[in-house]
């Protein structure tokens, strides 16, 4: 009640309205609405209903200033000062919430009416980019989707499903048994829960019934008001958006009374259905002026949109039956809206004339009297209807979608809606035609017809009620007509054909797709296909639609000037066809199965050839097609040839009953044939001049998405033909179509009129390659399915190893998703699994990632691979050779065949029955011509002739002998037939005896300069008895070809009915006189030979020895009983022809005795070569070329095994065992100076003041230090809300607080010298151990900026690759000249006693170093120094409180070194067991970086007095200590000093290089601070029984001569010193926490003090190692203390090792022991009299940090990314479009969003600087990638989660389950750890802070 109040208050000063509620009423909605539901409840309830009637015309008045609002800004002035028009707006929803709830309160009426949902479905409505689950197991439609909820409550294990980002938006089908399987519903569906859901109590919605119909009727009228039709010109989106927006709270309201269940939906079924309800409301007959208003709007609109209202008879001159009846063809219709061309009468300013032509020009559609009124009659008799109307005219406003979809689990509803969407179909279509958005529109279109037709039942049902499939044609067809133009192909003037034109937006944005994806959806259902195939009129209608795609994007080839624009329109008219026209085609071929389908074969076969027919008649066509021009795109032919496949594979049908007669099936052949030609001669360049656009063009049309639509139907359907035509006439077609006629002639040289000279050989191997596939090829001639994918899968793992989802993607499956070949699918893993082995990813430790990959078995290429399915199936040419490479490796590896394999011959399926006929081909005399001379030349070498036209002939002849007739005997009979008379080559036409025939001259024409010519008109001259030496000998080649068509040609004039018509005299070029060409004159060569003896020719050539072949035969007869003999499956040439003889020898007698004579007989010597000048040019160049070749191969070998072995010394980044240490400063004594080489200018030398030399280095800011963490488990990817992970317990963390908490309480200076910085934003230096002098460097920089290139890298910034490794750097460390020798001195061992050298360190130390005069290494030294410091960000380096103070940079630079060190003990495994020399050796530059710093650090001197080395060695007086306390703040207690940080110091401030003496004593002494600092730390950490034990115990022993080497008196001693200050006072509760249960044993406390002092052992060892030289001894990890200890000189050398080690041993007091540790003690007493628990804090350091890692990361990906991607962002509380999180610490980021900038910086970018100092590892959650950003530059890592099939998925596309790859995620710590990211990855780019 309250809320009404209040929001009438809201409401109340409102614009005067016309008549406002009584002020009572206005106040207490409720009361009213109590009264008025009571009033109703009584049984004669008139008068209430009369009362709510007139209180909802006051409320719901559709006169509100809405309109004022839609038309600008008078709006806010008409409003006054008042709330705006949206306050009435409100009122009017409060009043409706009130009278609903009957009085009651809004939330519990909800509430009331949720308890009666009967929720069997889920239905959950979603927009795009959600996402959802598709499950194909439990599927029955494809479209099926579930919601993610729905999904995982389901149970999908082992099921074939993926999750989806949906691109349309959709609904949930749980619980529809239509769509989905039950089994595979959630928990929440899966009960039938109608029967336990009581009734519905009448009262509880009588309100809404009433209530409901005059708000959707308010909102309508809001509709109308707000419509405006927009201007011709002016795209009024902005209008529709305004009134959407007004509308927003009323749509909201019917939505989320939808989702209050079943009960209050079916209310709203009542109110959107009742057709009384409407007429009432909307008739707009009553008195009241703004009901006609509205009215009179809603007929403007449906006339404007060019519709009809029936009863309207004055809009249009045609009455409603007349209309209904009316016959008129289309163009006949003349109405106010002009031409049903037109389509629209907004369309009709059509601006290109020229389009109208093909629109008047149009083909009578279908006389049926639908069209018009399916076009233009729409009346709408219920809310519903109206609805949608709206919904449609403002373009499907996306709130208005999922109103309408959410109420669809209503039965009643669905069926309803189903039947307005239909009836609205064609007005659907216009107004997409004319959207300015039709992406966005189609979406939601397709949104809700997927809901709609994916339904079986409903879709039946419309089927039958509504003529869905008419309307869908027809909608279709006049959608297309808007865009169609005159067909050019073949006879451009007087075509009558009209097509497509692909440049139209229509084609080229894909607005169809949403109209044919609903014709394929509701195509896949078999009622609704059956009434398709059944319908004649559909049928006509729909070759019709098909017949404007035939022949579209024609393509005519430029022969003089390159084309000037290239067109990209053969996108549009490829995703035409498939979408258009072959998808439609496989839903209808899905459901042609079984025999008793045979009927709508012979419908479709028949419709089709009937619009062939036409087809063929409008284009003029006879017989050849026109020159030089070429169409992809024959839609018809391909329907027709995929229902013959079906009728003959699946129906039984008998092939003849549908096919043509023999004239049609030529006409049939022509173009499929023109397009194998163009695809040769695209291959052979000769179409370069069309631009690129032509290749892809040839590419798509075989590629796996398109090939089993376009080249597997061609290729078919000219099998067919072939089969069914003359053999002679179709293989001479076939050489003409390639046009190498001419070039079949035994003459030497001969004239091509029609292809130039260098296209001829590529042109032939086309045309032999496109036989051997027409007659090999058995995809739709008997291979069974399986058969067919096992061929397509070897095919494509032969060309290269595929992963999983590439071989799916490349294996043709039938577009239709129902063909059964599902990817997925069980035959598909079963046929993979027994084709392939599967090879696991690798991993290159520098290389890239590698996936998953499938790779064939061994007996796959050896008895699998088929070179000609590889052929038909290459995109890419190369392919072709990468598998004869692929297979020539197997057979060198396998030792079956060493050299240069062909490809192999395979055996083939039996032909199907019905398809006998194709092999004829084989078997005519006009191919064994072609064979006999194409032999002839090779063995004569004429020109434009290669191994490959070579390998297909003798392919060609061993298919004809496999599939030779079965019998010789039959083949005697038919030489007498008629056949014979006019062909003198070969007796017959059975192969097996024409091979042995013996031919021995031919008559050929040939130019008058061949040398033929000369030869032969002498030897013709003087023997006239040539002609009779055998009469059949002479032949004439070319009149043979010739003869062939015109004999044909007569054929068929004398068949076909009309035998009057003369023959169309051939126009063709190729038999006109060429005109320039030298006469040809005829010769006559002298032959003398047969096939097979030119084989054994062959043979002997191929051998290149003489009498190389013997029949096998001979010596074993056993060959010819078992003829397959494994030896001749793999070879090459000679190994064919073998395999060749020995099956001709198989098949006849004859042929047997025949090559043994040839083989006795001593071969003649092969005809010497005639070589003319040209050709002996060409020959000279060719050896020229090959001896080049081999030069440029020997050179090139060199220079490869040059740059193996530097890379082997010099690279090597990944395997540090085995290569030899390129140290830089090697300590041979006799090298007096260490010598550097340059690598740009090779030179190599000293590096020297003038001209220093310097590494190669790369500086990089690192935080990895930072991230190491004290306990043992890792820290895991938080996926809950609860897990999360905070920073408390790092190593940064830890140091900052340690820093800070010092400076509190001491002197800043002081405190800034105790600790080190560094472990976040510490500069880490790296080099590739390649060094170059400095001033080459700075040229080569030079050099690289003005190098124009695109580096990956910013040269401004100094960034370089190294000139020789191209390892990525940054900067240039000069090397410290200096003689080796001197370093040897050094390093003699003193007999000075430690406290003569500790006299000396302070006089070193003290003296100031001045900076050395201003050489060039000194600018140099300091250039890398301000590198160094610029390589981190400043708050990384400023810890002081007073900015800019000389201690911040001091500090800085020995953090420097610590972290170097730090870093390098990390890489080692944070141990030195494993000793030896520097795994880094080679590349140290650890060396030079001390240097550098030492100079540097020298130029701070410390004041004496504050030198921690004077506190360390020597005894200071009392008082001088008391004075400062007063002044100022003290200095830090030596036992709180970091006493690694102090080990640096020492070393950094004497002069370099250090003597070895000297750096001992530094670790001595600094080591006996660090032992007592272990002994404090240990007293605080016990309690107080064993402190008072151990002091008791120690005290005893004070006295014996090693005291001062037993921990027990130190540590006894330690206690009772500190325990005079307060510091063990603090006794009480925060003790208990820090006691450690367990009973310290003498062991423990010796571990204990190991452990403590051990980390500072070994940083100190590698830093004598580096300085030194010296080599680190390996260890157990057990003896590690001691062996470093020795190492470092700190053991006495007689120390035995007999009993345990003590860690005491090596201590060597500088001063007496016990008076410095009370020195040291008395400083920490005075600091805990006034802070004892600080005091204790600071005392014990967590010394061990465990090595850094990532974060541990779930097993399966989907836990991550459920948590993840819904995930808000903390900044704008949004759920960001692209989140990621960190790897190093668990942040979750938004990658690119807007709403987290900062100053410029995105959110990655700001976050990868604050969490690793510049460098961030992030997964993209929507992704599964891995993206590292380094600084200014980044790059896409990979991902570290695989399929089950070892592949990644990017972006997610396939959706399927990721799990953790363990080895990757390994490689990408270790590239974290090793900072190798810049090494190793390769594509960097620049981020612009954008990310």
């Amino acid at each position: 009640m309250a809320a009404a109040a209040a929001a009438a208050a809201v409401g109340g000063p409102q614009p005067p309205q016309p008549e406002l509620p009584a002020p009572g009423l206005a106040v207490d909605k409720a009361a009213t609405a109590a009264h008025l539901k009571a009033a109703l409840s009584r049984p004669d309830n008139r008068a209430g209903a009369e009362e709510l009637q007139a209180l909802l015309e006051r409320v719901l008045s559709a006169e509100r200033p809405l309109t004022a609002a839609a038309d600008g800004e008078e709006a806010a002035a008409a409003a006054g000062g008042g709330g705006g028009p949206g306050a009435a707006e409100e009122e009017a929803l409060e009043w409706c919430k009130c009278l609903l709830a009957g009085g009651g309160g809004y939330e519990e009426f909800c509430a009331a009416v949720r308890a009666y949902d009967p929720a069997a479905l889920c239905g959950l409505v979603w927009t795009a980019n959600f996402v959802a689950y598709r499950c194909r197991t439990c599927g029955i439609s494809p479209c099926m989707s579930l919601c993610a909820e729905c999904f995982h409550q389901g149970d999908h294990t082992g099921h074939d499903f993926n999750m989806f980002r949906s691109q349309a938006g959709g609904a949930c089908d749980c619980g529809d048994s239509n769509v989905m399987r039950e089994s595979g519903f959630c928990k929440r569906h899966q009960i039938k829960s109608s029967s336990n859901i009581p009734c519905v109590p009448k009262d509880l919605l009588m309100m809404s019934e009433f209530v409901l119909p005059r708000f959707i009727f308010c909102l309508i009228q809001y509709l109308r008001e707000g419509y405006n039709e927009p201007a011709a010109d002016v795209p009024s989106e902005k209008d529709l958006n305004k009134v959407l927006q007004l509308l927003e709270p009323q749509i909201s309201f019917l939505e989320d009374l939808t989702k209050m269940g079943g009960a209050m939906r079916s209310v709203l079924t009542q109110v959107l259905t009742n057709q009384q309800n409407y007429k009432d409301l909307t008739s707009g007959l009553g008195e009241n002026a703004c009901a006609k208003k509205s009215h009179e709007k809603y007929l403007i609109a449906l006339k404007s949109s060019g519709l009809t209202y029936p009863e309207d008879k004055l809009v249009y001159g045609i009455q409603e039956q007349s209309a209904g009846t009316s016959t008129l063809a289309v163009q006949g219709f003349a109405g106010a809206a002009g031409t049903l061309g037109q389509l629209d009468s907004s369309d009709e300013e059509d601006q290109d004339g020229s389009q109208g032509l093909g629109k008047r020009k149009r083909v009578k559609l279908s006389s049926s009297t639908k069209d018009q009124s399916i076009m233009d009659v729409l009346k709408h008799k219920s809310f519903l209807e109206e609805l949608l109307f709206w919904t449609i005219k403002y373009e499907f406003p996306q709130k208005m979608v999922t109103f309408l979809l959410n109420m669809l689990p209503d039965q009643e509803y669905k069926v309803a809606f189903t039947k307005t969407f239909v009836q609205h179909y064609a007005f659907i279509m216009k107004t997409l035609k004319k959207s300015h958005e039709s992406d966005t529109m189609s979406n939601r279109i397709v949104h809700i017809s997927v809901q709609l037709f994916s339904n079986e039942e409903l879709a039946r049902q419309v089927t039958e009620e509504c003529q869905l499939l008419d309307i869908m044609v027809t909608v279709l067809l006049y959608m297309m007509e808007s865009c169609l133009i005159k067909s050019e192909l073949q006879d451009e003037e007087n075509s009558l054909h009209v097509v497509v034109n692909c440049g139209e937006a229509l084609l080229k944005n894909n607005t169809y797709w949403p109209l044919v994806s609903d014709f394929i959806n509701i195509l896949s259902h078999q009622s609704v296909a059956k009434r398709f195939l059944e319908d004649h009129g559909l049928l006509v209608t729909w070759m019709n639609f098909v017949s404007f795609f035939q022949g579209m994007n024609l393509n005519k080839r430029e022969l003089n000037e390159h084309v000037e624009f290239e067109s990209q329109t053969y996108y549009a008219a490829f995703a035409a066809e498939l979408e258009a026209c072959a998808q439609p085609m496989w839903g209808l071929l899905s459901h042609c199965k079984v025999r008793e389908t045979q009927e709508y074969t012979r419908n479709v076969v028949r419709y089709c050839l009937e619009a062939l027919q036409d087809w063929f008649d409008a284009i003029n066509f006879v017989d050849e097609p026109a020159p030089n021009q070429v169409t992809f795109h024959l839609p018809l032919h391909r329907y027709y040839a995929m229902f013959l496949s079906k009728a003959v594979k699946c129906q039984e049908l008998d092939l003849d009953s549908v096919l043509p007669d023999q004239e049609m099936l030529m006409k049939l052949m022509i173009h499929p044939l023109q397009i194998q030609a163009s695809l040769a001669e695209i291959h052979s360049n000769m179409w370069v001049r069309n631009g690129l656009q032509i290749k892809g063009q040839a590419m798509t049309y075989v590629q796996s998405h398109f090939c089993n639509s376009m080249i597997d139907p061609d290729i078919y359907l000219l099998q067919v033909c072939a089969s069914r035509l003359d053999p002679d006439y179709f293989i001479s077609s076939v050489f003409e179509r390639f046009k190498v006629v001419d070039l079949l002639t035994m003459a030497s040289q001969h004239q091509n009129t029609v292809l130039d000279a260098e296209h001829e050989r590529s042109m032939l191997e086309g045309a032999l390659t496109f036989l051997v596939i027409l007659l090999s090829l058995r995809l739709h001639l008997g291979m069974s399915d399986d058969e067919i994918l096992r061929a397509e899968m070897v095919a494509q793992l032969c060309m290269n190893d595929r992963t999983h989802s590439s071989l799916l993607d490349l294996i043709p499956e039938n577009p239709n998703p129902k063909s059964g070949i599902i990817p997925g699918s069980y035959s598909f893993e079963s046929v993979l699994s027994a084709v392939a082995d599967f090879k696991a990813p690798v991993f290159e430790p520098g290389g890239s990632m590698q996936q998953g990959m499938y790779t064939p078995k061994a007996e796959v290429w050896d008895q699998e691979f088929d070179p000609v399915m590889v052929i038909l199936r290459t995109v890419y040419r190369r392919d072709v050779q990468s598998a004869m490479d692929r297979y020539t490796a197997f057979l060198k590896q396998s030792g079956k065949f060493p050299g240069n394999p062909w490809p192999p011959y395979k055996k083939r399926t039996p032909l199907h029955p019905s398809y006998k006929g194709l092999m004829r081909l084989l078997h005519c005399k006009t191919l064994h011509i072609v064979l006999f001379t194409l032999l002839y030349k090779i063995l004569m070498d004429h020109q434009n002739l290669s191994e490959h036209v070579l390998c297909m002939v003798l392919y060609l002849i061993e298919l004809g002998l496999e599939n030779s007739a079965e019998e010789e005997s039959d083949e005697e009979a038919s030489v007498c037939g008629p056949e014979r008379c006019h062909d003198s080559w070969f007796p017959g036409s059975n192969l097996v005896s024409n091979m042995r025939h013996f031919i021995n001259y031919v008559r050929v024409r040939v130019p008058e300069t061949a040398p033929e010519v000369k030869r032969d008109s002498l030897a013709s001259t003087s023997s006239d008895s040539l002609s009779s030496l055998q009469n059949s000998g002479t032949a004439q080649v070319f009149s043979l070809v010739a003869e062939r068509r015109k004999k044909f040609q007569e054929i068929i004039n004398r068949s076909s009915s009309e035998a009057n018509q003369v023959v169309r005299p051939k126009t063709s070029s190729k038999w006109s006189a060429p005109g320039s060409a030298p006469q040809l004159t005829t010769a006559i060569l002298e032959i003398k030979e047969s096939i097979l003896s030119l084989l054994i020719k062959l043979h002997h050539k191929l051998s290149g020895k003489q009498n190389s072949y013997y029949p096998p035969w001979l010596d074993d007869i056993e060959i010819l009983i078992q003829p397959e003999i494994p030896k001749y499956n793999h070879g090459d040439g000679i190994t064919a022809v073998e395999r060749i003889l020995l099956k001709a020898a198989l098949q006849s007698r004859m042929n047997k005795r025949i090559i043994e004579e040839i083989c006795r007989k001593v071969t003649p010597p092969v005809p010497p070569k005639k070589i003319t000048a040209a050709e002996k040019k060409t020959l000279d160049k060719e050896e020229r070329r090959q001896k080049a070749r081999e030069r440029q191969q020997k050179l090139l070998a060199e220079f490869a095994s040059r740059q193996k072995s530097f890379m082997e010394t010099a690279m090597d980044v990944d395997s540090p065992e085995n290569d030899i240490p390129m140290e830089i400063t090697t300590a041979e004594p006799q090298v007096s100076e260490a010598v550097y080489d340059c690598v740009i200018c090779g030179q190599s030398g000293p590096s020297s003041e003038d001209r220093p030399t310097g590494l190669v280095v790369l500086l990089q800011a690192s935080s990895v230090l930072g991230q190491c963490r004290d306990n043992i488990d890792p820290k895991k990817l938080p996926i809950t809300e609860e897990e999360q992970i905070y920073p408390w317990d790092t190593c940064a963390a830890v140091h900052d607080v340690r820093l800070s908490l010092l400076q509190r309480y001491f002197k800043d200076s002081s405190c800034l010298l105790a600790v080190s910085i560094g472990w976040e934003g510490g500069v880490y230096v790296q080099t590739c151990g390649h060094t170059l002098h400095i001033d080459c460097h700075k040229s080569y920089m030079e050099s690289l900026r003005n190098d124009q290139v695109l580096q990956g890298f910013s040269v401004d910034k100094g960034e370089f690759t190294c000139p020789l490794c191209r390892q990525f750097a940054n900067s240039v460390l000069p090397c410290f000249p200096g003689s080796n020798v001197e370093s040897n001195l050094w390093q003699r061992p003193s007999n000075k006693s430690i406290q003569d050298l500790i006299k000396e360190v302070e006089e070193l130390q003290g003296r100031p170093g001045a900076f050395p005069s201003e050489t060039n290494l000194s600018k140099e030294m300091e250039s890398v120094m301000k590198d160094i410091k610029n390589t981190t960000q400043k708050k990384y380096r400023d810890y002081s409180k007073t900015p800019g103070s000389p201690d911040n940079d001091f500090l800085f630079m020995y953090s420097v070194a610590r972290t170097n060190l730090e870093l390098e003990l990390i890489h080692r495994g944070g141990n030195l067991c494993s000793g030896g020399a520097s795994t880094a050796g080679k590349r140290s530059c650890l060396n030079q970086l001390f240097h550098v710093l030492a100079l540097h650090m020298r130029l701070y001197s410390i004041d004496s007095e504050f030198n921690p080395w004077r506190k360390l060695t020597q005894l200071v007086e009392e008082e001088n200590s008391q004075q400062g306390n007063e002044e100022q703040q003290p200095e830090v207690p030596v036992l709180y000093h970091d006493v690694t940080s102090l080990l640096l110091i020492q070393i950094l401030m004497m002069p370099q290089p250090l003597r070895k003496d000297h750096f001992t004593c530094i670790v001595k002494v600094l080591f006996t601070l660090l032992y007592t600092q272990a002994l404090v730390a240990l007293s605080v950490k016990c309690n107080e029984e064993d402190r008072s034990a151990w002091k008791h115990t120690g005290a005893l022993k004070k006295n014996t001569s090693d005291a001062e080497k037993s921990y027990e008196v130190l540590l006894s001693f330690v206690i009772s010193e500190l325990s005079k200050g307060k510091l063990y006072h603090e006794e009480g509760t925060q003790e208990c926490a820090m006691v450690s249960p367990v009973a310290w044993s003498p062991e423990s406390m010796e571990k204990y003090l190991q452990d403590f002092c051990l980390p500072f052992l070994r940083i100190t060892s590698l830093l004598q190692h580096h300085l030194f030289g010296e080599d680190l001894p390996s260890c157990q990890e057990e003896e590690e203390f001691s062996v470093l200890s020795s190492c470092l000189g700190l053991l006495p050398t007689f120390y035995q090792t007999e009993h345990p080690f003590i860690s005491a041993s090596c201590l060597d007091w500088p001063v007496p022991a016990f008076d410095i540790i009370s020195q040291w003690c008395l400083e920490i007493n005075s600091f805990t009299e006034r802070h004892a628990e600080q005091g204790k804090a600071l005392l014990i350091q967590e010394s061990r940090w465990k090595l850094p890692h990532l974060l541990q990361l779930p097993e399966n990906y989907n836990t991550i990314f459920q948590y993840y991607h819904r995930k808000t962002c903390s900044v704008c509380t949004k759920v960001p479009k692209d989140p990621a999180v960190c790897l190093v610490c668990g942040t979750f980021v938004c990658l690119k969003g807007l709403c987290c900038k900062q100053q410029s910086y995105c959110e990655c970018v700001l976050h990868s600087q604050n969490c690793g100092a510049g460098t961030g590892i992030f997964l993209l959650i929507n992704a599964s990638v891995i993206i590292i950003i380094r600084g200014h530059r980044f790059c896409l890592w990979g991902s570290v989660y695989l399929d089950a099939h070892g592949e990644e998925d990017r972006d997610l596309r396939r959706g399927k389950p990721l799990y953790i790859c363990k080895e990757r995620y390994k490689v990408l710590e270790q590239q974290w750890i090793s900072h190798t990211f810049d090494h190793i990855n390769k594509r960097w780019g620049p981020h612009y802070n954008g990310l």
